[in-house]
C-alpha cells in the first residue's frame, strides 16, 4: 500500500504526529509519499505529486488542512476531473468534524488501514461557476460551501436565487451560503443553518444577517441547479469565495451557478465512527465547542 501523505507546517504538534505516523506505517510496510510541505518538517524534499498512483491521501492538520488537501490536488486536476483518491484525515487542529481521528490514535488508524478494516463514506461536492471582475467565467469546486458577501462598504447586499431556472425569492443580506452536508457544521452553521447528515441528499441555502427576518434557511434536493444573481441595480460590491479560501470580486450584473460535482470526495472513518457520535464529541448543545 502506498499513502501520499499532506501536512501543515504550521501546527506545533505536526513533526510529532509525522514521526509517529511514518514509524506506524513502517511496521505494516506502508509506503509513504510526502508533499513539499510534510517533507520540510522532516527537512527532507517531498514531491508536489504526492497524491499521484498512491491508494490513499493522508491529511495532518485540521478541518482547514483537509480542504487545503482537497483543494491543492484539485488545483493541479482541473474541474470536472474525478477526484479519483480516498482521504483520510488525522486531527491536530480543533474541531476536526472532517477528520479520522485525532492523533493519539495514530497506532489504532494504521492497524485499521493495514487491516482494510476503516469505513469509507462518500460526501458531496459543489461544482461552481462564477464570473470574475476583469478576468471572466471561472469554475471552482467546494466541499464545504459557496459565500456570496457583501463588500468593503458594510451595506446589505441585493442577490436574486434561483432553482432549476424558477426565481425563489430576492435576498437583501451581509451575503448568502449554499452549504454541503458537510459544510452544515462550519460557516453555516454559525450563520444559524442546520446541522445535516452526509447521507441526506441535499444542500441548503443560508442567508446571512437577512433584512427581512421572513428569510431562512432553505433546504433543497443536491440534484437542483442553483442560481444566484446580482440584482440589475446592486450597486454594491458582491465578494465570492469556496470553502473559505481566495476571495474574489463578482462582476457586476453576472451569476454564479451551483450544482453537486459528479464525483463525491470518498472519506475514511474509524470502524466505530458515527455522525452522531461526532456531533456529541465535537459539539455541546449549549453552543460551546470542545477540543479535539
Amino acid at each position: 500500500m502506498k499513502v501520499g501523505i499532506f501536512a501543515n507546517p504550521t501546527k506545533a504538534d505536526a513533526p510529532k504526529a509525522l514521526k509517529s505516523i511514518l514509524k506506524e506505517f513502517d511496521k505494516y510496510g506502508i509506503e509513504a509519499v510526502l508533499d513539499v510541505d510534510a517533507a520540510s518538517i522532516l527537512g527532507e524534499k517531498g514531491t508536489e505529486d504526492f497524491y499521484k498512483g498512491v491508494d490513499l491521501v493522508l491529511s495532518l492538520g485540521g478541518d482547514g488542512t483537509m480542504l487545503e488537501t482537497v483543494h491543492r490536488i484539485g488545483s493541479h486536476l482541473g474541474i470536472g476531473s474525478h477526484l479519483d483518491m480516498t482521504i483520510a484525515g488525522i486531527n491536530i487542529g480543533t474541531l476536526g468534524f472532517l477528520t479520522t481521528c485525532t492523533d493519539e490514535c495514530i497506532p489504532e488508524f494504521a492497524k485499521h488501514l493495514h487491516a482494510g478494516t476503516l469505513k469509507t463514506m462518500g460526501l458531496s461536492m459543489l461544482e461552481v461557476e462564477m464570473c470574475e471582475e476583469g478576468k471572466g467565467e471561472q469554475s471552482f469546486w467546494a466541499l464545504n460551501e459557496v459565500v456570496l458577501m457583501r463588500g468593503n462598504t458594510g451595506r446589505l447586499v441585493s442577490i436574486d436565487a434561483e432553482i432549476n431556472g424558477e426565481f425563489i425569492t430576492h435576498y437583501k443580506a451581509d451575503g448568502l451560503i449554499v452549504a454541503t452536508p458537510a459544510g452544515s457544521t462550519a460557516y453555516s452553521l454559525a450563520a444559524g443553518g442546520p446541522l445535516i447528515a452526509p447521507e441526506s441528499g441535499v444542500f441548503v441555502i443560508n442567508p446571512i444577517c437577512p433584512h427581512s427576518l421572513s428569510n431562512r434557511s432553505l433546504v433543497v434536493s443536491n440534484t437542483s441547479v442553483i442560481t444566484l444573481k446580482s440584482c440589475k441595480d446592486e450597486s454594491e460590491p458582491i465578494l465570492f469565495t469556496t470553502d473559505g479560501r481566495d476571495v474574489l470580486k463578482m462582476a457586476p450584473n453576472s451569476q454564479v451557478k451551483v450544482k453537486r460535482a459528479k464525483f463525491p470526495l470518498m472519506l475514511l472513518q474509524m470502524p466505530d465512527s458515527s455522525y452522531y457520535k461526532k456531533l456529541r464529541a465535537k459539539l455541546d448543545w449549549d453552543g460551546g465547542v470542545k477540543g479535539k
